[in-house]
């Protein structure tokens, strides 16, 4: 039978010729030992152009498109294209990997950047987002991710002076990026007008915030910051394709050939013009440049690279040439010397040497070129082309022989016969031509039978014959030069072929894979002096196979570095080389062939896996010359672990059986059993499929497992202590090296693995997210901080854990077939080895990912299947058990010799300090020494040498071993019958637990009258158990079928038992633990009624100005001067031009909906609160606030960071409705309450809003939960950006979670009927609920707030007036009526542990909102906020020193004196409510608002006080001031208007003539009319001079809507009036009567303006607004300007007149929704604005 086996011989990479020049730009470099690196196809190259000599990295799978160099300038990284693409680090020195980076990227990687220091790395993908990622290259962590642009992004940089700070470029595009904890924001360039807006190819970060960029029209752009300030033009003649920095300047390479260089101010120094040196041509075009002292590095589009050296820089040397873009399908070897041609679709056909590595010759044709062939003589060569005509030349000149085409379609193989006299040509159309060379290639024959296109062809050795493969996979023989065909069998049999390229065939059977394509292997070349074949194929692999290669699936051993596919190979024609051409990446490799002699069985390995033959594990039938496998390994390797359920679907099936079923009416639950199970002992130890899997922990205990428990086992006392935390069978167990910790692995879709201790039985940690099906494998690293573990996936999944913090390290494919041990190597941290089905892999960590080598078995051994495996005492020494019972040893990857040690497969091998011992399938355990020389001792597991102390009998002689190891003076071992025995040393054997082997236990009956019971299982075994404190097997019997009835031999009475139990109902009724889904609680934000569809807020640089299309200036007109458009105050004043806003003052504190957001800070000197999206900070002496404003939206939650290394850190969260604005995530903002800066910001994936957060009590990690419907709870490193754990925390409404204040790993949540103990495990989260247990009167209920004692107890506040207190998560006692309402807030002092609660209440002699606790909550103190309402609502409390600082439900702050009581308001504000009323008074500082929660307040600018509140009994919508400020009126919700005295705040009248709401008033500036607007379309007018009995004197007609605003004329006879219809009309006064005559309007001159519609303010709508974006606006009094409000939150400022579109304006933040309404005070000193639903209103200063 043919040998299968893969040819010992093997290929190198020698060279590489070509350079990736299209569609990539800087990828080109120095290193620093002045070697050149680049890439070509799959291959990153360094080229040493000193010694002409190359190395490669392989570690890539398809063609990489960026590279880019550390500032070290030896390590290098490179990203690829693909599925899942990855980027590689790897060291130009060694050309070994460093770091892989995966699992971030689709598509492929488009550009690349460290950072000035090389820690981070920043990535670009190919994906329709562009998305950015910055890696810690060195971990393989990804730190951020972001949205890079919706178009191609080209070049991405680091900010070499600002730590956090990238610029990214791209299509039509320029962003300035900065990283703040996990969050990346980008912030685009601003144009302007200095340059157009336009492709940014290429850029480069310089000092002092300037950025210069090479441009697409070939100019440089400059900015500074965010603006373009310069261009440099015609810098390049065409696009700037790349831009190099260093410390002499910069270096631009451009699409007109040229390279120019510039100083470090980006002066010109020089101009190097490729085009016009000798190697130059029309069309060269630089993609990369690069500039070393005086040296330049050029690469160009066709694929050359250039060196200059700047002296003479008309003299550059090309160093490296490749063919350009388009496919490379032609390659011949000269038949006498070692020289290659090529020829491509770049229409090119090229000589190369082989011996010097370097093209001689190049030769354009017309045409593209698809083969090539020499003569026998290598006098002529013959070019099929692209066209269906061929061409002959002479190779001495070049010169054309001849040129022929008898063909439409492409000549794709042609061949001289070896006699020289003919050429045979194969074109797609189907047939082959002959011709005869020496009669000018007359044709003389035509070979016809093939149907589909030609692929190859080979003659015979006389000349006589010709075989061809065509595309239908069909082979054919002609004979020659006739072309008749050939059919006899026997005649075909005996030609002797003078080449071999054919593809089909039974002497190339082997070559093709299982489910193979037939135009998946493109190229063949049988080598009949070495008997090997090369194969070039669709996948970029380059294959060697014996030759002949008879049957299927025959090994070989691969080769990667064509990316694409490989589309030719050949031999040299002394079969020293293999030349290998690819098609997409068009590039020449040359291999060095190593026959088998010089390997003597040691293979050269170079340094990546890819780069050596892979022991072809792609061959799908195992070696022929193996035997057959062990039966055990045979059934366990066909162990399925895969569920129809897992225990994890189980909450989902509750939830469906219970929508199923809930039509049927619910009976009332019956109460559980007060009595209750605890588990107590097991019997049994899983050792059918699982090995090393029993341990002693360092007090001498046993730790193993069996079906979902693991067992800490107690020798002395024979008692076992359980840990209960999997829910499903455990597969692997493993113990710490140093601390008494295991770690566990178990079944499950998304298995997990437990670590934890062996004294406390806590979860320390679980990792999650990883593995499939189940865990099969599992080691500690010799230090104990990692966990290595292999999961059941179909890659067998190999991943290391930092299993403290819970992270995944590193993961990566383990192989195909089933791994059984992974062992972490003592000496080096990053190393491991794993064992399994026909294989041993050695494995070395690199950032993200792994490296890996394969065994070697070389002429050793055979290659085995491998059940164990040790490291030894010797650094490079493993020793792994193999199925045959031989324990083979490996020294580096090299096998050195094999030890017969058992007979059959060794299952457990145990290294000590001074040997190993061994344990096999024949139930001998033997010691050995520590190079496995000699044997030292054998110990025989019989039923003999059991001692009287054991707990039970020995099911068999010699049972298999599955675990062993030593400790304690003993040897224990674990068998495949599930028997755990413990040997001594001198040699009798204790059986300490066992329990039925592989198989289902159904059968069970107990005793009647005795402690014991028994069962029968499908093992076939009948076994007997004593139930009393022996915890024993008493006796056993096998049986001769797993038996269906079990006889009760006790008494006669038999107990029916049924083999074949048909669970038939799986679907679970009855209790559940899943809570109905109901509407759960959402922050909700209702728009103003007049909002029509919900509007994008945009994404807006704040402060800056933002430039649109310039407008022309207005005509300048001779005509009389037009009047005035405003009448001016105060015009004796300088007109003065506001230039800016300043937020000043804010009157509003979110507390109708959100809790715990009121602090001190600096000791009580300050507080801190917030309303809208603004954060505040008010110093309790002056008064005076200062802002924190970078949030986008409502802030929903506030804590400050109380460990004093924070000081004054505070966290704050907002609203994010991703359902809007996608894009528009919430984010968690960390930043310094007196410098206001952000120190962090953490975007969340909680959808809706973050709605409450807390730090841990050493300040590091930050806990938030989201609004989403799973109300998911986070925990974050919230410096580094990190997301530490994620887990949904319940269906229902979390009000609040905080960290025990005195831990960073428990923290407590409660919500809607909810309440749960949080423990933070690693990357996971585990909860306890709390158990209300039998407490008279307790019952779930929601629960709003927590506060913390000593010793674990926790109180929380319930919605009916109650804390309830808890000891872990038992409830033990009630505080019944702390509050007589709810209790909302809790505050626990840290320094006395004194409890604050606040709630609702009445105030009473006793009662009160706020009360004060000692520790325990037994004895409190009341105290009443004198607010005079009749209920108080306290929503947040904060202790100070000797203070309570108080935050109610209606936004008022107080402070109240422990001492006294005393209570002190700080903050007054509106209730919830919509405020829309806002009048500034005509003379004085002072304004009114009036708001839906029924009051109007007066307001002092100057002191920023609440002078005056007056109680309407009805939501107020407008307020207007009389000019004299002696009055003021106020329209209400539901129609009437009222008109109070300012001074007395008395009632002077009060009419309702309307129905619906009054949405503006207004007063005449002659005192003399009131104007009333409505909804219901009118304006009516009243006459204030006849006093209050308030009769109207007319009306205005023909309004088409409701009324928005309304303003008089400084003449009072006229009133403008803007409608809901969006058009502005004039009416006279008072009888209403319309104004059409557009010049007569022009001429009025208006005593106020606040209209948002007409030709004057036409500026201040945005681009593409929606109609009911802008709400209102206000024209100074100066005239100068107009602030507007608008439905984003925006408050802007323009220039007015505003007459251009879109005009220039600046914009400010602060409000959340809505604005509402917007005045200047009446000198132009402040501008007021009222929010919507924030509630707020905000005082900006004018400067």
């Amino acid at each position: 039978m043919a040998d299968r086996t893969a040819p010992r011989c093997q290929l190198r990479l020698e060279w590489v010729y070509g350079y990736r020049g299209h569609q990539c730009r800087n990828n080109l470099y120095y290193t620093a030992g002045k070697e050149v690196v680049y890439f070509v196809a799959g291959v990153g190259v360094v080229y040493n152009t000193r010694e002409h000599s190359q190395k490669f990295f392989l570690g890539h799978n398809d063609d990489i498109i960026s590279l880019a160099l550390h500032p070290d300038k030896t390590l290098v990284a490179t990203g690829q294209v693909g599925k899942d693409p990855y980027i590689c680090i790897w060291d130009s020195y060694n050309v070994q990997t460093v770091s892989i980076l995966k699992d971030a990227h689709t598509h492929g990687v488009a550009c690349l950047a460290f950072d000035s220091d090389g820690q981070r790395l920043a990535s670009v993908g190919l994906d329709a987002k562009n998305t950015v990622c910055i890696w810690d290259w060195k971990k393989g962590k990804l730190l951020a991710t972001a949205t890079g642009h919706s178009d191609r992004i080209f070049d991405i940089s680091w900010d070499p002076y600002q730590l956090n700070r990238l610029a990214s470029c791209g299509v039509k595009h320029i962003k300035f990026w900065m990283l703040c904890g996990n969050a990346l924001t980008a912030k685009r360039g601003i144009f302007g007008k200095t340059g157009d807006l336009q492709t940014i190819l290429c850029l480069s970060c310089a000092k002092d915030d300037v950025t210069y960029s090479g441009a697409l029209n070939g100019d440089i752009y400059v900015w500074k910051g965010l603006t373009l300030v310069r261009t440099i033009q015609g810098a390049h003649g065409a696009g700037i394709f790349s831009m190099y920095a260093c410390e002499e300047g910069f270096a631009t390479g451009g699409r007109d050939g040229c390279i120019r260089l510039w100083d470090t101010d980006f002066k010109p120094i020089t101009k190097i013009d490729l085009r016009e040196t000798e190697q130059g041509y029309k069309g060269l075009s630089i993609r990369s440049v690069c500039w070393k002292a005086d040296r330049l590095l050029a690469g160009t589009q066709d694929s050359e690279i250039f060196e200059v050296i700047v002296r003479e820089r008309d003299k550059p040397m090309l160093i490296m040439q490749g063919h350009c873009e388009g496919e490379l399908w032609a390659l011949a070897v000269h038949p006498k010397k070692p020289l290659v041609v090529t020829g491509s679709d770049d229409r090119s056909v090229r000589l190369w040497s082989l011996a010097d590595h370097a093209l001689i010759a190049r030769c354009n044709m017309e045409e593209a070129v698809r083969s090539v062939s020499f003569s026998p003589d290598g006098s002529q060569l013959a070019l099929g082309m692209k066209d269906g005509s061929f061409i002959v030349l002479r190779v001495r000149d070049m010169t054309e022989v001849v040129h022929i085409k008898d063909r439409k379609e492409v000549i794709h193989e042609m061949k001289f016969s070896p006699d020289g006299c003919f050429l045979a040509v194969g074109s797609n159309d189907g047939p082959v031509d002959i011709y005869a060379v020496a009669q000018r290639y007359k044709k003389t024959g035509e070979c016809s039978k093939s149907s589909s296109f030609i692929t190859h062809i080979d003659w015979s050795l006389d000349s006589k014959f010709l075989q061809t493969n065509d595309g239908a996979g069909e082979r054919f023989f002609y004979r020659m030069p006739s072309g008749k065909p050939l059919t006899s069998k026997d005649e075909i049999k005996g030609i002797h072929w003078a080449s071999w390229t054919c593809v089909m065939g039974s002497e190339v059977n082997g070559i093709w894979p299982k489910y193979s394509n037939v135009t998946d292997i493109n190229s063949v070349d049988g080598n009949y002096n070495n008997a090997v074949l090369v194969t070039g194929d669709d996948f970029g692999l380059v294959k060697l196979f014996r030759f002949p290669c008879l049957k299927k699936g025959a090994k070989f051993r691969k080769y990667v570095g064509h990316s694409a596919h490989a589309t030719n190979v050949r031999w040299s024609h002394d079969f020293q080389w293999v030349i290998s051409t690819g098609g997409a990446d068009h590039s020449v490799f040359q291999w060095r062939f190593i026959p088998e002699g010089i390997t003597n069985g040691i293979l050269e390995t170079t340094p990546q896996e890819s780069g050596i033959d892979s022991h072809s594990e792609e061959s799908d039938s195992d070696l022929s010359d193996v035997p057959e496998l062990d039966s055990d390994i045979e059934q366990e390797a066909q162990i399925n672990y895969i569920r129809q359920v897992y225990k994890e679907d189980l909450p989902q099936l509750k939830q469906q059986s219970k929508e199923k079923n809930h039509s049927v009416p619910f009976l009332k639950r019956e109460r559980a059993p007060e009595d209750s199970l605890k588990l107590l002992f097991i019997h049994g130890y899983r050792g059918y499929d699982c090995r090393n899997n029993l341990f002693y922990t360092q007090t001498g205990d046993v730790v193993y497992h069996i079906a979902a428990v693991a067992v800490v086992y107690n020798r002395q006392q024979h008692t076992q202590r359980l840990y209960l935390g999997h829910d499903d069978d455990i597969l692997s167990l493993t113990i710490h090296p140093v601390k008494d910790y295991v770690a566990t692995g178990q079944v499950g879709r998304d298995a997990a693995i437990h670590v934890w201790d062996t004294q406390t039985l806590k979860c320390l940690s679980l990792l999650k997210g990883q593995h499939q099906r189940g865990v099969c494998a599992l080691d500690f690293s010799a230090d104990g901080k990692c966990l290595a573990s292999i999961g059941l996936d179909d890659n067998h999944t190999l991943v290391l854990w930092d299993w403290k913090k819970g992270e995944k390290m590193a993961a990566t494919r383990g192989h195909k077939d089933k791994i059984f041990v992974v062992k972490c190597n003592p000496h080096h941290a990053a190393k491991l080895v794993t064992v399994g089905m026909k294989h041993i892999k050695f494995w070395q960590q690199a950032g993200g990912g792994f490296t890996s080598k394969h065994g070697i078995f070389g002429n050793i051994g055979k290659q085995e299947t491998m059940m164990s495996v040790s490291y030894g005492r010797i650094e490079d020494l493993v020793f792994s058990g193999s199925a045959t019972g031989d324990i083979y040893i490996w020294k580096d990857i090299l096998l050195l010799k094999t030890v017969k040690a058992h007979d059959g497969p060794v299952f457990a091998m145990h290294a000590l300090d001074k040997g190993f011992v061994t344990g096999g399938k024949d139930g001998v355990v033997a010691l050995w020494d520590d190079t496995f020389e000699r044997c030292l001792k054998t110990y025989a597991i019989k039923r003999a040498a059991l001692s009287p102390g054991s707990k039970g009998l020995l099911l068999e002689d010699n049972p298999s071993i599955r675990a062993i190891t030593l400790g304690h003076g003993h040897i224990l071992v674990g068998t495949k019958n599930g028997e755990i025995l413990e040997i001594d040393k001198s040699g009798p054997m204790t059986l300490l637990v066992q329990g039925h082997m592989e198989g289902e236990v159904w059968g069970l009956a107990a005793h009647p009258l005795l402690p014991i019971c028994a069962t029968v299982s499908d093992d076939k075994t009948l076994r007997i158990w004593e139930l009393s404190s022996q915890h024993r097997m008493l006796a056993v019997r096998k049986l001769k079928k797993a038996s269906g009835v079990l006889w009760d031999f006790f008494n006669e009475r038999n107990v029916p038992f049924f083999n074949e139990r048909n669970v038939k109902n799986t679907v679970l009724g009855g209790r559940s633990g899943a809570p109905i889904r109901g509407a759960a609680g959402t922050v909700s934000r209702c728009g103003s009624p007049k909002r029509s569809a919900p509007t994008p807020r945009g994404i807006l640089v704040s402060g800056g100005t933002v430039p649109d299309n310039p407008g022309q200036l207005p005509p300048v007109s001779r005509a009389a001067p037009q009047p005035e458009k405003l009448q001016k105050n105060n015009v004796n004043k300088k007109r003065k031009l506001v230039e800016e806003l300043a937020l000043d003052h804010v009157f509003g504190y979110r507390g109708f909906d959100c809790r715990n957001n009121l602090h001190y800070l600096n000791d009580g000197a300050d507080i801190i609160f917030h309303t809208a999206a603004a954060c505040i900070v008010q110093n309790l002496s002056t008064g005076s606030q200062s802002f924190y404003l970078e949030h986008t939206d409502d802030i929903l939650c506030l804590t400050v960071n109380q460990h004093p290394k924070y000081k004054n850190t505070v966290a704050t969260s907002q609203i994010g409705d991703m359902t809007e604005l996608p894009g528009t995530t919430p984010s968690i903002h960390i930043w310094d309450a007196m410098t206001k800066e952000t120190m962090s910001m953490l975007r969340c994936f909680h959808s809706k809003g973050v709605n409450y957060v807390s730090f841990s009590a050493t300040g590091k990690l930050l806990v938030s939960v989201g609004v989403d419907p799973e109300h998911t709870i986070t925990v974050w490193r919230w410096q580094e950006g990190a997301k530490i754990a994620s887990r949904g925390g319940h269906l229902e409404r979390i009000f609040v979670v905080e960290f025990r204040p005195d831990s960073d790993t428990q923290f407590v949540s409660v919500g809607v009927k909810h309440m749960k103990f949080w423990t933070l495990a690693g990357s996971a989260l585990l909860y306890k609920k709390g158990v209300i247990g039998s407490l008279e009167d307790a019952k779930m209920q929601s629960m709003l707030s927590v506060a913390f004692g000593a010793n674990n107890l926790t109180f929380t506040g319930a919605i009916n007036g109650d804390v309830y207190v808890w000891k872990d998560h038992f409830l033990i006692r009630l505080v019944a009526k702390a509050h007589t309402g709810p209790v909302f807030t809790m505050y626990t002092t840290l320094r006395d542990g004194l409890i604050v609660t606040g709630g609702k209440e009445r105030p009473t002699k006793e009662g009160g909102a706020v009360k004060l606790w000692d520790q325990e909550m037994k004895r409190c103190r009341a105290f009443q906020l004198e607010t005079g309402q009749l209920v108080e609502c306290v929503r947040s409390v904060c202790r100070g020193k000797g203070k309570i600082l108080v935050g109610t439900k209606d936004g008022e702050i107080l402070e109240i004196g422990e001492k006294n009581g005393a209570s002190n308001l700080l903050i007054d504000s509106h209730m919830e409510g919509e405020i829309w009323g806002l009048a500034t008074h005509p003379s004085k500082d002072i304004f009114i608002s009036a708001s839906n929660d029924g009051t109007a307040r007066i307001w002092d600018l100057n002191d920023k006080k609440l002078l005056n509140k007056v109680n309407l009994g009805h939501a107020a919508r407008c307020a207007a001031y009389s000019p004299d400020g002696e009055m003021v009126a106020i329209g209400m919700k539901n129609g009437e208007f009222i008109i109070l005295l300012v001074n007395s705040l008395k009632v002077w009248g009060k009419k309702r003539d309307r129905k619906s709401a009054i949405q503006d008033i207004r007063i005449s500036p002659d005192n003399r009319f009131l104007a009333v607007g409505s909804q219901e379309h009118t304006v009516d007018f009243y006459d204030l001079t006849q006093g209050t009995t308030l009769n109207r004197i007319g009306y205005c007609k023909d309004i088409p809507s409701f009324v928005i605003q309304m303003d008089f004329s400084a003449d009072s006879k006229y009133i403008q009036v803007s409608t809901g219809a969006y058009k502005r009309q004039v009416h006279e006064v008072p009888l209403g009567k319309q104004v059409t005559d557009s010049s007569h309007i022009s001429k009025i001159t208006w005593a106020t303006w606040t209209s948002i519609l007409g030709d004057e303010v036409i500026g201040i709508w945005p681009r593409n607004a929606d109609k009911a974006d802008v709400n209102c606006a206000c024209v100074s009094h100066t005239g100068l300007n107009i602030v507007s409000g608008d439905d984003f939150g925006l408050v802007k400022l323009f220039d007015f007149p505003c007459t251009e579109k879109f005009a220039k304006h600046k914009r400010y933040f602060g409000h959340s929704a809505h604005v509402t309404n917007i005045r200047f005070s009446h000198d132009d000193k402040y501008v007021i604005s009222t929010g919507g639903d924030d509630c707020s209103v905000f005082v900006w200063r004018c400067l």
